[in-house]
């Protein structure tokens, strides 16, 4: 295109953008540093603190420290006081890098970010044969990733919300219910219900046996091993029947085949019992997508979640943006007579499938 043709102000416009963009890919090392190093932590422990203060602190070598805090100050992640020569973690900074129990920690999507990065050479491939890569195939770190990414949204509304939505499952769940968390990955969401409701049984099941064993290992650390069990078993085929409640967390897209798994899971329940599908929020259009939240879905969805599904049975490959019109196509196929969205988050909708 001749240059006259350009637009210098759009042009600008779109070089910032790439300028911010730049500099977040640059913040998934710095952050994941961060992190692993205990920078954050110590930080926010011990407050407004110098670079030698908190080289000390953290055991770390003061003139790397010094170049990564000018980083984090840059970005906004830490304030900077001249006058002092001090760093420091504002409250709401803190709630996203320091506070694991936060609504909004995001750590885990920092290390989300760099197994995409890892898994990068496998799925280039599967766009020129069109194939799949297993999940146990992808980037090492994938799984505990995914898991440490989910989880605040679990911790801070599983329990709190979205059971309380779904008609008549908490007081069956506090009586005394049979639960199965199909797709339960690292079990993050299995031992939340099972440390919730101890008169009810849970069982977890996974595809993935390294997941498997790791879900296993938290039910134990966190004390529900009485009431939480763990077995390797495919959404289409695990074993078990008369479940009051089966559940699917951000699961249900990444199976090759989920239309065979909602008739699996619809002869698993008993004639009055829920199936509770969380997925991630989507609208039905393309159009509706494009925000910061499709822009991140889609993303995970290309490196993700259609190299998953096309390598099992099927691979229908629904991708994470599917959106409620195709969910529900899915539910109904499998022989759910209603289905409703229950509840809903920025990040997710939470849907109610009764038999």
């Amino acid at each position: 295109m001749p240059a006259t043709n350009i637009d210098e102000g759009k042009l600008n416009d779109f070089i910032g953008q790439m300028l911010s963009d730049l500099g977040g890919a640059s913040s998934i090392a710095m952050v994941r540093l961060g992190d692993t190093l205990g920078l954050y932590k110590a930080i926010h422990a011990n407050g407004p603190m110098t670079s030698m203060e908190l080289a000390k602190a953290a055991k770390v070598d003061e003139r790397y420290l010094r170049e990564w805090l000018s980083h984090q100050a840059a970005s906004n992640y830490l304030s900077y006081d001249p006058a002092t020569a001090k760093f420091a973690m504002p409250a709401e900074q803190a709630m996203v890098f320091a506070n694991e129990e936060s609504p909004v920690y995001m750590m885990g999507g920092f290390d989300l970010m760099a197994a995409m990065l890892d898994n990068q050479p496998k799925v280039q491939t599967a766009f020129k044969s069109g194939t799949g890569v297993a999940w146990g195939d992808q980037a090492s770190c994938m799984f505990c990733a995914v898991a440490r990414f989910f989880r605040p949204g679990y911790h801070n509304n599983l329990v709190s919300a979205w059971l309380p939505a779904l008609e008549g499952v908490v007081k069956k769940l506090e009586a005394g219910a049979r639960v199965a968390d199909v797709g339960c990955g690292h079990g993050w969401s299995t031992v939340l219900m099972a440390k919730a409701f101890p008169k009810s049984k849970f069982v977890g099941y996974d595809f993935h046996p390294d997941s498997i064993r790791d879900a296993t290992a938290h039910a134990k650390s966190h004390g529900v091993a009485a009431n939480a069990q763990f077995a390797v078993g495919l959404a289409k085929d695990y074993p078990g029947k008369d479940f009051d409640l089966v559940t699917c967390f951000d699961c249900l897209h990444d199976m090759g085949d989920p239309a065979g798994a909602a008739a699996h899971i619809r002869q698993s329940l008993k004639s009055n019992g829920t199936w509770m599908i969380v997925e991630p929020m989507a609208g039905d259009t393309l159009q509706q997508n494009l925000n910061p939240v499709g822009r991140l879905y889609y993303a995970g969805s290309t490196m993700i979640c259609l190299p998953t599904s096309r390598s099992q049975e099927v691979g229908a490959a629904l991708g994470a943006q599917a959106g409620e019109k195709k969910l529900r196509e899915v539910i109904h196929s499998g022989g759910f007579s209603s289905v409703r969205r229950a509840a809903e988050t920025p990040f997710n909708m939470i849907l109610e499938a009764r038999p």
